[in-house]
């Protein structure tokens, strides 16, 4: 068991741009630092039924329902196809004035959530992921599974707070433009949409 191996392999894991840290860097820009660690906090919450799903039934894998990652799946599909396309098709300015009554923090929390809970590979990997990192057997296992787990949530909150702080720090100058502001709505949008057809068409 290598506990520093496992620090640097997961910073690297949650380092790589994912759904969660394009939400979060979206959120932001077009929205402050304040909002981006909701999102970020939200994010993470959305690992949690992953990570409990994944330790409880490590040992029955081989023997779960295809059919059950596959409807998980197509709900994480539909999702991210519809942010990416609300994001896309809208025709909002995105000037200071109108985030606060335009984008509550109860919408962010949601969507921050729900980017992670409907997406079936977060199981998946922690499935392949943990175990690689844990020696015991039978109680002293989920022990060691949760600490890690719980661990690889921390990392994963304090990197994506680090990308919201960054993100909320460019806002300051890019604010002035709402049409700057409006294009990177998009261009993030297009950025959901290839993570809904990454996501299709991933075996599970």
């Amino acid at each position: 068991m290598n506990t520093y191996t496992f620090f640097i392999t997961s910073f690297i894991i949650i380092l790589i741009p994912g759904t969660g840290v394009i939400y979060t860097i979206s959120v932001g820009i077009s929205k402050g630092k304040k909002a981006s660690m909701i999102a970020a906090f939200s994010c993470t919450a959305g690992i949690v039924p992953h990570l409990c799903i994944s330790i409880a039934l490590s040992s029955l894998l081989v023997k779960m329902s295809s059919e059950a990652f596959t409807i998980m799946k197509l709900l994480g599909v539909l999702y991210l196809l519809y942010l990416g396309a609300r994001m896309i098709l809208s025709k909002t300015k995105l000037e200071l004035e109108n985030m606060k009554t335009e984008y509550s923090s109860v919408s962010i929390v949601r969507r921050g959530i729900l980017i992670n809970l409907l997406n079936p590979k977060l199981t998946l990997f922690f499935f392949s992921f943990l175990p690689q990192y844990i020696n015991s057997n039978g109680e002293d296992y989920v022990i060691e599974s949760l600490i890690y787990g719980l661990t690889f949530m921390l990392l994963t909150l304090v990197v994506f707070i680090g990308y919201g702080i960054l993100a909320g720090t460019a806002k300051k100058l890019i604010i002035r433009s709402p049409k700057k502001m409006n294009l990177l709505e998009k261009f993030f949008g297009i950025i959901f949409v290839i993570f809904a057809v990454q996501l299709a068409l991933s075996p599970l």
